[in-house]
């Protein structure tokens, strides 16, 4: 029975303050911050201007942009090319006492910190690392693996992953398998199938999967700036550094703003396609 009146407000005060506190209000306090302009200490002088804003879209920082867009596609599109055969295989392949174990073991990784992981990449690329001194020992050519785009890739690859494959589980783990039976029946092969019942039928799980990947990866920072060696500057790399190096923090919550209205852009555009997969 669904509550109404009083009781239903008084059961979402707890949230809303949650989100208050904890969203819009620092929402708000880096708008105000955005607003201002760096003084010769490093502080924040309230001088309300779009200056930093304006700033944010010259052509320089608009490449950056550009180049994380691109950065965050290219992990989407890799996670889900390799999340789904996994995630089909967990789901339908795999004995059903497995199935537990083996989403244990994609999360995994979660239990240790990001940063940890990106440092055992390190070990594994550098010159001297297991993956050039195993090359080096079955007589095959060494590689610089380290500190370029096929490194930084690799790293946001391995760390976005599991949120790909999980949605995607839980998609296909619903799906009914007399589907697949029936369009066997009508005459359609293996890939017809798969695009006209399995893809239709999975695209929650999709959508799901390429928001959680795309999301986190348009802002990351630690694995272009461990992996890539600081060489390719992307969006995170440049708000960190604004607030961490450079101590401009009315221009790097400028950036940070932008971003955040790039990613609303993005759903706002897609949310037919939002609607479609949450109707399925």
């Amino acid at each position: 029975m669904r509550a109404r009146g009083p009781s239903a407000i008084l059961l979402l005060v707890p949230a809303g303050l949650l989100l208050l506190l904890l969203f819009y209000l620092p929402q708000v306090l880096m708008l105000a911050v955005s607003l201002g302009r760096r003084s010769a200490y490093g502080t924040v002088v309230r001088d309300v201007s779009l200056a930093n804003y304006l700033r944010a879209v010259e052509p320089l920082y608009l490449h950056i942009l550009w180049r994380s867009l691109l950065l965050a596609a290219a992990t989407t599109v890799l996670c889900l090319l390799i999340a789904y055969p996994v995630a089909w295989w967990i789901a339908r392949r795999a004995p059903a006492r497995w199935r537990n174990v083996l989403l244990t073991l994609v999360i995994l990784p979660f239990w240790t910190s990001f940063l940890v992981r990106m440092y055992a990449w390190i070990v594994l690329l550098r010159s001297e690392g297991v993956v050039n001194l195993s090359l080096g020992a079955l007589g095959l050519p060494r590689g610089e693996l380290l500190y370029n785009d096929f490194a930084v890739l690799l790293g946001q690859l391995y760390g976005e992953l599991p949120f790909m494959i999980v949605p995607l589980y839980v998609s296909i783990e619903k799906l009914d398998p007399t589907l697949l039976e029936a369009a066997a029946d009508l005459g359609a092969d293996f890939w017809q199938a798969f695009r006209r019942v399995v893809v239709p039928q999975t695209m929650p799980g999709i959508v799901a999967g390429c928001i959680l990947v795309f999301i986190p990866s348009l802002g990351a920072y630690l694995a272009p700036d461990l992996l890539g060696g600081g060489k390719t500057a992307y969006i995170g790399n440049l708000i960190q550094s604004q607030f961490a190096v450079a101590r401009d923090m009315p221009f790097g919550a400028a950036l940070s703003f932008v971003l955040s209205i790039l990613v609303v852009l993005l759903l706002f555009l897609f949310r037919r396609p939002l609607r479609s997969a949450q109707a399925l």
